[in-house]
């Protein structure tokens, strides 16, 4: 049994083999390219031979994208492991470099075999569904910080604005920011005008919620200086686009 520890990155992969005994067997650093990764797959294959591909354990810190697809694909047994697992076994006092980690996977999977899970690869239907997943987890999370942004952005120089909506992101909310992205600006404009704003951008209680909104404008409101609303105003209108 062999066990190639595999420390990847964006652009390049570290991979170093252990045999049963713990000595190496040899070390190679690849492109993240077609290239690159024909070369560690000729590496591996060079150690195991072609036929014996069930006898090398790759241990790997992640469990997807283009690597992880290209190592089960040709055929190579992978052990995803949790990255907290290196910093363990790493010294206080070393130095992190990609060549140490490869190691300490390699040794990782030699010690603990028995407590990895094997990664399968999935059917089509359900990689899809895990890609689309991630991506909408990772949207979600873009726009939670962007609507965090707008909101303190607002806070500097247009409060008034925070009791406008209840849910900033929705469409109608954004427009009328876009619209009227200063105080004033919003002020300036009749019922009837923030109402055509609203039903325009798809709000479906438009002509009601317009007075209400009209009536929030004209309250009493702290008001930002010159410089401040002109600037963060910009900033205001590149955040809502």
């Amino acid at each position: 049994m062999w066990y190639a520890g595999i420390d990847w990155a964006d652009t390049h992969h570290d991979a170093l083999v252990l045999d049963e005994q713990g000595h190496q067997r040899g070390s190679v650093r690849v492109d993240h390219t077609p290239e690159g990764l024909a070369k560690l797959n000729t590496f591996l294959e060079t150690i195991s031979g072609p036929d014996q591909k069930e006898q090398m354990a790759c241990i790997i810190e992640t469990t997807h994208g283009l690597l992880i697809a290209f190592l089960l694909e040709a055929g190579w047994p992978v052990y995803p492991v949790n990255p907290r697992t290196v910093d363990r076994r790493r010294s206080a006092s070393g130095a992190k470099t990609d060549s140490m980690d490869a190691y300490l996977l390699a040794k990782t999977g030699r010690a603990d075999l028995a407590d990895l899970r094997r990664l399968t690869p999935d059917s089509e239907v359900v990689a899809e569904l895990k890609a689309l997943t991630r991506d909408q987890d990772a949207l979600i999370q873009m726009q939670t910080r962007l609507v965090n942004q707008l909101t303190a952005t607002r806070k500097r120089y247009y409060p008034s604005a925070l009791q406008l909506f209840s849910k900033l992101q929705q469409h109608s909310s954004l427009i009328f920011l876009q619209t009227y992205p200063t105080p004033q600006a919003a002020m300036d404009a009749s019922v009837q005008q923030i109402a055509e704003v609203l039903q325009h951008a798809g709000h479906t209680t438009a002509h009601k919620v317009a007075p209400q909104i009209f009536e929030t404008l004209h309250q009493p409101q702290l008001v930002a200086n010159a410089i401040t609303t002109r600037t963060k105003s910009r900033l205001m209108v590149a955040l809502v686009s």
